[in-house]
Parts: C-alpha cells; sequence; structure tokens
C-alpha cells in the first residue's frame, strides 16, 4: 500500500505558501492606507470636484481641483514624486517633460504642453514629505506669457483611496477665455483629464506595487 500521507502534507505546505506569498504584500500595501480609515468617504469615490477661487492678491484667477486615487497613499506618493518617471509622457496634455536639476527640497523640471506646444514651463516644486504636500511655482513666467502662477497639491489618506486637492492661482495672456471655455484646451476640460489620467495610472501603479512585492516575497521565501 502506498503512503500518500507524505505527498498530501507536501501539496498542504505548497497552497499554505502560495496563500502567504499572495496575500501578505496585499495586505502590507492596502493596510497602510486602511489605517487611516476615512469614514466620511464618498460613495462616489470617481467624482471630480472643480471650482473657481478668488486669488490672494486680488488679481488674476485661481481655481480648487479635489479628485480620489484608488490606491494607498504612500504609493500615490511616490508616483507624485518621481519627477523624472516615462510615465508622465503617457498623459495626452503632456508633450515634453524633463528633469533639470534637485536642490534639496526643490525639483525643477520643464514642460511641454500641448495646449501651449510653442513654449517650455520651468516649475519649481518643493517637496515636503511629512505633509504630502507639493508645492509648486513657474518660474519663467514672462517666457510664458504668465504674470504669475504658483500653487500646492495636498495629498491626504482616504481608506483605501488617497484624496488630491489641488489649487493654483494664475494670471497670464488669455487667462480669462481659459477659465470660462468649456471644450478642449480649456480649464476645466485640461484638468479634469489629467485627474482622470492620474485615476488611471494609480491603480495601474498600484498593481505594480502589489506584484513586485509578490515577486520579492516568493524570492525571500524560496532562498
Amino acid at each position: 500500500m502506498v503512503n500518500l500521507f507524505p505527498s498530501i502534507i507536501s501539496q498542504v505546505k505548497n497552497i499554505l505558501l502560495l496563500l502567504l506569498v499572495t496575500s501578505l504584500p496585499v495586505a502590507i500595501l492596502l493596510g497602510a492606507g486602511m489605517s487611516h480609515a476615512d469614514t466620511n468617504l464618498p460613495g462616489d469615490v470617481k467624482r471630480i470636484l472643480l471650482k473657481q477661487v478668488p486669488s490672494p492678491s486680488g488679481s488674476g484667477y485661481g481655481y480648487r481641483l479635489e479628485y480620489y486615487v484608488r490606491a494607498p497613499i504612500d504609493v500615490f506618493w511616490k508616483f507624485k514624486t518621481d519627477f523624472d518617471s516615462d510615465i508622465l509622457l503617457t498623459s495626452n496634455e503632456l508633450l515634453d517633460h524633463r528633469l533639470v536639476r534637485v536642490d534639496g527640497d526643490d525639483v525643477y523640471t520643464e514642460n511641454r504642453y500641448a495646449s501651449a506646444p510653442g513654449l517650455r514651463f520651468l516649475w519649481k516644486t518643493t517637496v515636503i514629505d511629512k505633509k504630502y504636500r507639493l508645492d509648486f511655482e513657474l518660474m519663467n513666467v514672462e517666457d510664458c506669457r504668465h504674470k504669475f502662477h504658483h500653487g500646492y497639491i495636498q495629498l491626504s489618506p482616504a481608506g483605501r483611496y488617497t484624496k488630491v486637492i489641488q489649487t493654483a492661482f494664475f494670471d497670464f495672456t488669455g487667462a480669462s477665455f481659459w477659465v470660462k471655455y468649456p471644450w478642449y484646451g480649456g480649464m476645466k476640460y485640461t484638468l479634469t483629464s489629467v485627474a482622470k489620467w492620474e485615476q488611471k495610472v494609480a491603480v495601474n501603479r498600484k498593481q505594480m506595487s502589489i506584484s513586485a512585492s509578490v515577486d520579492r516575497y516568493a524570492d525571500e521565501i524560496h532562498r
């Protein structure tokens, strides 16, 4: 009579190992977000809210953009602070992107946008890690026909999601038309398009992070 008991034990061990490898990284990544659970999380996390706000200086224009991405805050923060990523060029609103230099917490980047292909925008972004906040300012305002353009991006945890608030104040040639134009190229279309792109990228990045963690744990267990 063949003793099948050792074979059964081996199969059970393999199943338990598979469950451990596949579930542990997910629990770690998503658990970070769940530890900051927001009981007031809206049912429709796909919503994108955009409204005009007055400029503190009394001149120019301002907006407040609010949306959610389906990824824990630490995962999405890594994406927002990766200023040299090729993923940025998958946005239809961005034609060219270049990391110019890093000076402490200040990161300088140069962008060329689909809405203004002939101009190159030099941005200074101050990274405030402890607050999950980015302060940005356009440096070459005259070259881009601006009087000023500055603002901030604030991330906050919302369970398995991340809440994003982006506020900016600006004034440039044609700004009054841009903020009111409702179709392609206008403020509403451009900002909501970027928000939707980030929502899509965040999900893909979270999946890549989980996949990488699964591979890492599998390698460690099989060493």
